[in-house]
């Protein structure tokens, strides 16, 4: 494209990614010259440019979907939702890690700029419309991620968990290319648009075709975490501290939904009796795993951990039903995972302080003597989390089983639900560990007002949420329709 053509026309779709790139970018710089003695106003500065970023995509919500820069970049109701939920999720967890992070040295322009750079590729990947468009923006969401991880130097656990998920995530973003050449060797076209219309006109070879679709598929697997690519996510829950953990737990699974989205819905969906069968795969091995060696975990981070690995299953169930209603499904169960998973890392910050993580099942003992009301916080989440009513979690579950009904999968529904029986164990033992249990020692609790205000709002709507889901299903359903 000619640098002419740069006009304000041009621009426009993407001014919260120009803006936050900008603003990240001076931050960078300015934190130069912050001292150690006011590292909250690099904070504050973060927190602030997510503000402006989500009035910028608040203020164009509802006006019609734009394509820009030729094509590569679409702003769509589907990508505006989804970057709402993104800069809500952000600005929540460095909510939650503040005191976290100014406990241990770490509230300082490295962890924020990271996580900013990383909100700009999350923030580009659910506004892609081409196949270079989507690895840039995932790229630039997984560089940062790694040195995320990698930012605690003197942690042994926490370089290990670095070395895992680079080597790890390299080979996958090497299938997830070489997949995308090869989709490009078949249809002559880079451009998803023009991907599915090739395929919609048998004008793609075939083998080429399949090929590439097994590829990315395999790397979509590794970004979500679902088996057998799920190798990495144990041991970066474990080993990363506590807020990278939440951040990579959080806002990615909408990032990684709208990648779903924009690769195999809008581009290939002619395929979609090919990707069906592999992603009916990948959700009978998740859900499995996720479950099962979750009972034996002792680490609350490692536990979440395989927790995360089932109900991507889940949300996969969801998306192989290859219809509208179950794409909107798909993304109202993670968006509601999101919220679910900021709650129950919430707790575990509020309870951690200086050379204390809380991150085990034995430090949850005796929580309702502490505090009724953050004992009560974390019922409604593992409640959620495990799907029992009236929280959010059983909801989401019941329109992901019902799409997958609705589309033939009827034993994999079946399925589904008896593994859903047995996770419930490993939920309900750390409610009894709060309920029933003697608390061991004294354990303050993070007396920050923001925090424990946040944390608050965020337990009540999973339960809002589960009470009255039509707006935000409703909501789904639109974004769904729009980009299809």
């Amino acid at each position: 494209m000619n640098t002419a053509a740069f006009t304000m026309a041009v621009l426009v779709p993407a001014f919260p990614e120009i803006l936050l790139l900008a603003l990240a970018s001076a931050l960078l710089v300015g934190d130069l010259f912050i001292k150690d003695a006011k590292s909250h106003l690099t904070y504050w500065l973060a927190l602030g440019t997510l503000g402006l970023c989500i009035a910028l995509v608040l203020a164009t919500l509802g006006a019609p979907a734009i394509a820009t820069f030729g094509g590569m970049f679409v702003d769509d109701l589907l990508s505006r939702v989804l970057k709402l939920g993104i800069l809500l999720a952000v600005g929540t967890t460095f909510v939650y890690s503040r005191d976290y992070l100014a406990d241990r040295g770490l509230l300082r322009g490295e962890f924020l700029c990271l996580s900013l750079f990383a909100t700009l590729g999350m923030m580009v990947m659910v506004s892609a419309n081409h196949f270079l468009t989507l690895y840039l923006g995932l790229e630039l969401l997984a560089l940062s991620l790694y040195a995320m991880v990698a930012l605690q130097r003197d942690s042994a656990v926490a370089t290990e968990a670095a070395m895992k998920y680079f080597i790890l995530g390299a080979l996958a973003s090497g299938l997830l290319l070489y997949g995308m050449s090869m989709l490009y060797g078949a249809t002559g076209s880079l451009d998803i648009a023009r991907v599915a219309r090739a395929i919609a006109m048998q004008e793609a070879h075939p083998a080429l075709l399949v090929f590439g679709l097994v590829f990315v598929v395999a790397g979509i697997a590794f970004k979500l975490g679902a088996v057998p690519f799920h190798m990495w996510i144990p041991d970066v829950y474990e080993g990363a501290y506590t807020p990278a953990t939440l951040f990579i737990g959080a806002a990615p699974k909408l990032a990684a939904f709208g990648f779903i989205m924009r690769l195999l819905a809008d581009g290939l969906g002619g395929l979609s009796a090919d990707w069906q069968g592999m992603l009916v795969i990948l959700a009978v091995l998740s859900i499995a795993v996720g479950n099962i060696i979750a009972i034996a975990q002792a680490n609350l981070k490692r536990m979440l951990a395989y927790s995360t690995i089932a109900h991507m299953g889940f949300m996969l169930l969801g998306v192989l039903s290859g219809t509208g209603g179950g794409y909107a499904a798909a993304m109202f169960y993670a968006i509601t995972y999101v919220l679910m998973t900021l709650a129950a890392f919430g707790v575990i910050l509020l309870m951690s302080r200086a050379g204390f993580e809380a991150d085990k099942l034995e430090d949850f003992k005796g929580l309702n003597q502490r505090s009724r009301w953050y004992a009560f916080v974390m019922l409604i989440t593992i409640f959620s989390l495990a799907g029992i009513p009236p929280t959010v979690g059983f909801f989401a579950k019941l329109v992901v089983l019902q799409a997958a009904w609705a589309s033939g999968f009827g034993p994999l529904v079946v399925y589904a639900v008896l593994m859903s029986v047995i996770g419930a164990f490993y939920y309900l033992r750390i409610v009894k560990l709060m309920y029933m249990d003697e608390a061991v020692g004294e354990m303050p609790l993070c007396n920050r007002p923001s925090m424990r205000v946040v944390l608050s709002a965020n337990a009540l709507l999973v339960l809002a949420l589960g009470i009255l889901p039509a707006p935000l299903l409703n909501l789904c359903a639109r974004a769904i329709a729009a980009s299809l």
